[in-house]
């Protein structure tokens, strides 16, 4: 059961549903409470819905259950960076490549880790990004310092280090550029107050904040004719994007790209421009458009050294377009290499679930193109002729091959979970039969299969309601009648204790391994029933008049936990 909640909660988790992924992984637990993986991908589920404690929760969970296991430092890093707690991120992301040193996940995590800042700081977050150059180069004062070597280096060991900001604060070069990047109008004396205001936020996909103007007034005094073009261009570009995003959302398609060309025409050094016209494209269906305009914002990006958000955003976009046009299998391969170099510059969930749609698409169109049922039926003779001689390796080996051929061929999944069966391979077998039921319920063939396995697992109360499931689709069928009574009679002596000490033994502790007999003795109320079977009678005539807790002694004396004398 506590598999049947986490196949669902797989499904949902795949599709973008988080909070009923969340849901089934929750129930899963309670069921199996000690399985990390489990844990693990509510962790996951969590993460994508920005509840980043919860997450850090199941995360250090799933490390408490199996320390061994990579993945859960991969969701502990994860968490620690939702919750911006980097040096912790990337410790966890160093512990889990200490265990696997080669895994590509914890390698991206970490890298992803060490890049983030450790703490926002509004001193060196201002040498960060592409802006930094054009904002030097705006001032006057500053531009005249880009013509120094010395000093151009020196801005580039800040931003690649931003802890290299405290070997150079003695450098007055560096501290009026400071002042020009946080807009700080710094007096020239040492020791002196410093008059501070804030500079206006800026965003990518939103427009920039009007000024004061008392500040737009000093400023402009301050710029030369060409630098106010400049300026009063950028600012002019930013309303054409407004408009576009407006005409976007009203679906007037042909309007918001004219808004975002003209934006373009403005201003060269915002990608924003293209990646929203790439937007317009994709949704009209002019993919060649869309991935030409996300292959410049990726160059410019480049050249202007953009956010790399901005980067992994026009990535995403030109991977979806390729996904549009995908036809067969090998059209996948592009797109499912775009996203996977988007993630290495920005792990975007929205960007991972597109890249696990492409591959599932992927490999259901190699499924369809390797649909043959005449070549499906030709494998399944050949495994059933090895069947017969008890080559049971070869057989399982064509019938897996039939099953590619032809995935909806219940025989082949009924023939291989025989084989399967032969071979002691139970567990297989119990899937490959359970495969049967699912593709066709009317197939009494997969009930006698799933049933037998049951039986030779010593699952007798299992066995047997897998055997009259398939007795209410084929009342008459011998094969499953028979099986029935050999169930009821495995089942009666067991509760007749007609069983060897070695045999209760191995029955007990088959049956505490089941999540279900687990939750019965864990719970306080059943524990008390058993107490008063031992020593009231009285409460336990009351006892059975209560059908739930019936059913579960029942479970309990068929598990042989509790014998009746």
């Amino acid at each position: 059961m506590a598999e049947e909640e986490k196949s669902k909660g797989n499904a949902a988790f795949s599709s973008g549903d988080y909070a009923t992924a969340i849901n089934h992984f929750t129930e899963a637990i309670n069921l199996s409470p000690t399985n990390h993986v489990l844990y693990s991908n509510r962790s996951a589920a969590y993460a994508s819905l920005h509840r980043y404690k919860k997450a850090l929760s199941d995360a250090k969970k799933t490390i408490e259950l199996k320390p061994d296991w990579s993945k859960g430092y991969s969701r502990l890093g994860a968490a620690y960076i939702g919750l911006s707690q980097f040096k912790d991120a990337t410790d966890a992301y160093t512990k889990g490549l200490e265990i696997d040193p080669n895994n590509e996940t914890l390698k991206s995590g970490l890298a992803d880790a060490s890049s983030r800042p450790r703490a926002s700081n509004p001193f060196v977050d201002a040498f960060q990004g592409p802006e930094m150059w054009t904002k030097l180069t705006a001032d006057p004062g500053t531009r005249v310092y880009l013509q120094q070597d010395d000093f151009v280096k020196t801005m580039q060991e800040i931003q690649k280090n931003s802890n290299n900001l405290n070997l150079y604060m003695k450098d007055k070069r560096v501290m009026q550029a400071l002042g020009v990047l946080l807009n700080v109008k710094l007096s020239g004396g040492g020791g002196e107050d410093t008059e501070m205001k804030e500079a206006d936020d800026d965003d990518d996909d939103s427009l920039r904040k009007e000024p004061e103007v008392e500040m737009e007034m000093e400023s402009m005094e301050e710029l030369s004719e060409e630098e106010k073009e400049k300026k009063e261009r950028k600012e002019k570009a930013l309303k054409e994007k407004e408009e576009g995003n407006c005409a976007y959302k009203k679906k007037d398609f042909e309007r918001a790209i004219e808004h975002y060309r003209k934006a373009m025409e403005l201003d060269d050094e915002d990608i924003s421009y293209l990646t929203n016209r790439a937007a317009v494209y994709l949704e009209m269906g002019k993919f060649e458009e869309c991935i030409e305009d996300c292959d410049k914002a990726v160059e410019r990006g480049r050249e202007l050294r953009s956010d790399f958000k901005m980067i992994a955003r026009a990535l995403t976009r030109k991977g979806s377009a390729l996904v549009k046009m995908a036809k067969c299998p090998k059209d996948f391969e592009p797109a499912i290499e775009t996203f996977q170099k988007a993630l290495t510059e920005h792990r975007n969930p929205d960007t991972l679930k597109k890249l696990n749609d492409a591959e599932k698409a992927k490999k259901e169109l190699e499924q369809q193109e390797y649909f043959d049922p005449k070549i499906a039926e030709e494998e399944r003779e050949k495994g059933n002729g090895f069947f017969k001689e008890q080559k049971y390796p070869e057989a399982v080996k064509h019938y897996s091959e039939a099953i590619k051929r032809n995935p909806n061929d219940v025989r082949a999944y009924s023939n291989r979970a025989a084989c399967y069966t032969k071979l002691g391979a139970l567990p297989e077998g119990l899937k490959d039969a359970e495969k049967c039921i699912e593709l066709d319920s009317s197939f009494t063939k997969g009930y006698s299969r799933k049933g037998a396995i049951q039986f030779f697992m010593k699952e007798y109360e299992k066995a047997m309601e897998t055997y009259q499931e398939g007795l209410k689709h084929d009342p008459k069928n011998q094969e499953l009648l028979d099986d029935v009574k050999r169930c009821v009679e495995q089942i009666n002596k067991m509760n007749r204790g007609d069983l060897t000490p070695e045999e209760l033994k191995e029955r007990q502790a088959k049956a505490m391994q089941d999540p279900e007999v687990q939750n019965i003795l864990s719970d306080p109320v059943m524990r008390q029933v058993l107490v008063d079977f031992q020593e009231n009678p009285k409460a336990a005539q009351e006892h059975m008049k209560n059908p739930m807790v019936m059913d579960k002694i029942q479970k309990l004396v068929s598990a042989g936990i509790v014998q009746v004398r």
